[in-house]
């Protein structure tokens, strides 16, 4: 009876055991710790593919077959490991895993790992591999590699990775696309699909353009079918656009645009302009205001008339023009400040202001060293066609003679009339009679 109960339990433990060994220590998958997983993953100069996995996970007792043949195929080439999740927790934590299993590939980033999605197959894993491992190389060249199928595993666009396109599953979706304050643009694809193919270097290049504006992702609609089918994708490629802000599934719009990548990159910035608030016309009350305009692409400076000579309603006028103006060209990275006439001296007398002819405008581009003088009319029609040409190359500009002057710093308008000073008053009676 005994024996019947050692053997019982012996046979539960080689269970548990076998389940948390999902790799032996002659298996090509490395099995990374706390201790090891600095020196090999993140200072090695491998590229590694590593699956988070928990000893419990039915789905990665299910890849763990073709986790070790895909380990064998990139022997030499890339690095394949696994991370224990029960065990190691902290790395879990530290790579945001929530679910198992999750891959993740080390490639030139290496604090900025790629998610991989696609199929959990050997062959999808070593096509993903492969692809960022070619990545490198091709950095090490300082090329771009081009790129011809969607996703880590097969499909037909970008993997995401250096081309800024992010993988979505009906996992991720509601978390990455709906829960977000970010504009995005969906393609559904196929992987067979020889359009998708076609749009994927295009569809690459505008999300690497957008990046920091408008966020690109890529679903293959044939695996992801929840997804694809809670919007009826019924052709390849679909693209969907999700406004800025908050949003929920039904958000999703059908896009109109073109299909190349100027086409992309010009129907994202319409639609994203549209609720861009116009950057803030600043008074220079201080260095910092003038040091932040000068960083811009272009600093917009505005000599104002003083407030004894415009008064408050004159001021107005003239500030509501520069705030049309800013929207206007709210797209692009300038800076707009103002400051009340003679105050600045050496700033005006820089970008050649100075002395008379207010309100003057002067647009500054630090980084190169030159500016340009409004000569048309301080207007809502005048300072955009002034810019206009100036961005087009037609504008003249004038070489900088030395540094752009230091501000001087003022107390903020508050918005009332000018008051003239009060002049003491003096008798002339009581300088007679002292005479």
């Amino acid at each position: 009876m005994r024996n019947d109960i050692l053997f019982a339990c012996l046979g539960l433990l080689g269970l548990v055991l076998g389940a948390q060994s999902f790799y032996a220590a002659n298996d090509a998958v490395t099995q990374l710790t706390p201790d090891n997983f600095q020196s090999a993953v993140i200072s090695g100069s491998s590229v590694w593919v590593v699956e988070f996995y928990a000893p419990w996970c039915g789905h990665c007792q299910s890849l763990a077959p073709e986790y070790k043949k895909a380990a064998e195929a990139l022997k030499g080439v890339v690095r394949v490991g696994a991370v224990d999740c029960d065990q190691h927790k902290d790395l879990a934590g530290t790579y945001k895993v929530k679910g198992f299993p999750t891959i993740k590939i080390f490639a030139s980033n290496k604090r900025e790992p790629i998610d991989y999605n696609g199929a959990r197959t050997a062959e999808g894993i070593v096509e993903a591999a492969l692809k960022a491992a070619k990545s490198v190389v091709m950095d090490r060249l300082g090329k771009k590699p081009s790129e011809d199928s969607h996703g880590g595993g097969g499909g037909g666009g970008s993997d995401g990775g250096e081309e800024d396109v992010v993988q979505l599953t009906d996992k991720n979706f509601k978390d990455i696309v709906i829960n977000s304050q970010d504009m995005w643009l969906v393609e559904f694809f196929a992987p067979w699909c020889g359009h998708c193919k076609n749009l994927a270097p295009h569809w690459a290049s505008a999300a690497s353009k957008l990046k920091g504006k408008v966020r690109l992702g890529a679903l293959d609609a044939t695996t992801e079918t929840a997804t694809a089918g809670r919007y009826q994708v019924q052709g390849f490629p679909t693209i969907k656009y999700f406004p800025a802000g908050k949003k929920d599934f039904n958000n999703a719009e059908a896009y109109e645009g073109g299909r190349t990548s100027d086409d992309i990159v010009q129907w994202a910035l319409d639609k994203w302009s549209v609720n861009l608030p116009p950057p803030e016309v600043k008074q220079l009350v201080s260095q910092g205001v003038l040091d932040e305009c000068a960083q811009k692409q272009l600093c917009m400076l505005a000599f104002l008339p003083h407030i004894l000579d415009s008064g408050a309603s004159g001021r107005n006028v003239y500030l509501d023009t520069l705030k049309a103006s800013a929207e206007k060209f709210k797209q692009r990275s300038f800076g707009w400040v103002w400051s009340e006439a003679l105050t600045n001296p050496a700033l005006e007398s820089s970008v050649g202001v100075g002395g008379f002819g207010y309100p003057a405008l002067a647009t500054l581009n630090n980084r190169r060293k030159v500016y340009s003088i409004l000569t048309g009319p301080f207007s809502n029609d005048g300072i955009p066609e002034y810019v206009r040409e100036l961005v087009g190359g037609r504008g003249k500009t004038i070489p900088m003679k030395k540094d752009l002057p230091a501000a001087v710093p003022t107390e903020p308008w508050d918005g009332k009339d000018g008051q003239l000073p009060i002049e003491e008053e003096y008798d002339l009676d009581e300088d007679k009679d002292e005479l």
